[in-house]
């Protein structure tokens, strides 16, 4: 397991749409073919994303960006409200500590706007990631997207700042 050397993270930019949705569907489509067969898969991130969509989603929520030299190694993205919604590795930086690196800086942001409580819908390849972090199952759900059948779980963290 090949660790970060060096590692820069900042905010979100326009001109990151299509690397970061890109990121996004490698992901699910490499990350989770243990996990999710491939009609799941496809229904939780098209091969053939709506870039519109995407703009829409991303511009409501904090987004942060790790690059490693020009590589675009990692997103996170949470909403205000101390909703974690989005935290994915480019599957070329799978496990070497960039989503970890990530979540410290939101939850240190999130720290500073006061929010009390981290929530998080995880996916079953997630759970033990937002675990090692202090994230406990409140419940499970079973919901549907385009289709296929997903099981997630509703997670929170209380925190102290």
């Amino acid at each position: 397991m090949n660790t970060i050397t060096s590692i820069t993270i900042r905010k979100y930019q326009i001109q990151d749409l299509s690397p970061v949705v890109r990121l996004f569907t490698d992901s699910v489509h490499e990350l989770t073919a243990g996990a999710y067969d491939e009609t799941q898969r496809y229904a939780w991130a098209s091969r053939t994303p709506h870039l519109d969509v995407w703009r829409e989603r991303l511009d409501s929520l904090e987004t942060l960006v790790a690059e490693e030299g020009d590589d675009l190694a990692g997103f996170i993205s949470y909403d205000k409200d101390g909703t974690i919604d989005l935290v994915f590795t480019a599957p070329n930086f799978a496990r070497r500590g960039i989503a970890s690196t990530l979540y410290h800086e939101a939850e240190k942001q999130l720290i500073g706007m006061g929010v009390k409580e981290l929530k998080t819908e995880s996916s079953v390849v997630a759970r033990p990631f937002f675990e090692r972090h202090g994230f406990e199952v409140v419940d499970e759900q079973r919901v549907t997207v385009r289709g296929a059948q997903f099981l997630r779980y509703n997670m929170r963290k209380a925190l102290e700042g």
